[in-house]
């Protein structure tokens, strides 16, 4: 059974950080591109970072130069940090494959910017 478990979410203020975890179980980690993605209130889902299996990042523009998106295929793990946070920030966040299955999406974990 596949489970991905994200944690690391809160609230925080604006220019703050964050570091996401996810942690991935009952499926081969290390073959799967693997991404972030995020869901505002009253908006879609969103990809904002990927990591292909070479380790190479993707981000959406909106993130560039303030997410990093990394992995430890040892550890089933792929980790976000989160700097300069800002409000539009504000969203649950997802780890799932790239493209995405509907059979991996987890319980996700709260982000909230706001002072």
């Amino acid at each position: 059974q596949v489970q991905l478990v994200e944690s690391g979410g809160g609230l925080v203020q604006p220019g703050g950080s964050l570091r996401l975890s996810c942690v991935a179980s009952g499926y081969r980690f290390s073959i799967y591109a693997l991404g972030w993605y995020r869901q505002a209130p009253d908006k879609q889902r969103e990809l904002v970072a990927r990591a292909t299996m070479d380790g190479t990042t993707i981000y959406t523009d909106s993130v560039k130069g303030r997410f990093t998106i990394s992995r430890d295929n040892a550890e089933n793990t792929v980790y976000l940090q989160m700097n300069s946070l800002k409000p539009e920030d504000t969203a649950v966040y997802y780890c799932n494959s790239v493209p995405p299955s509907a059979n991996f999406w987890g319980q996700g974990t709260q982000v909230t910017v706001s002072s």
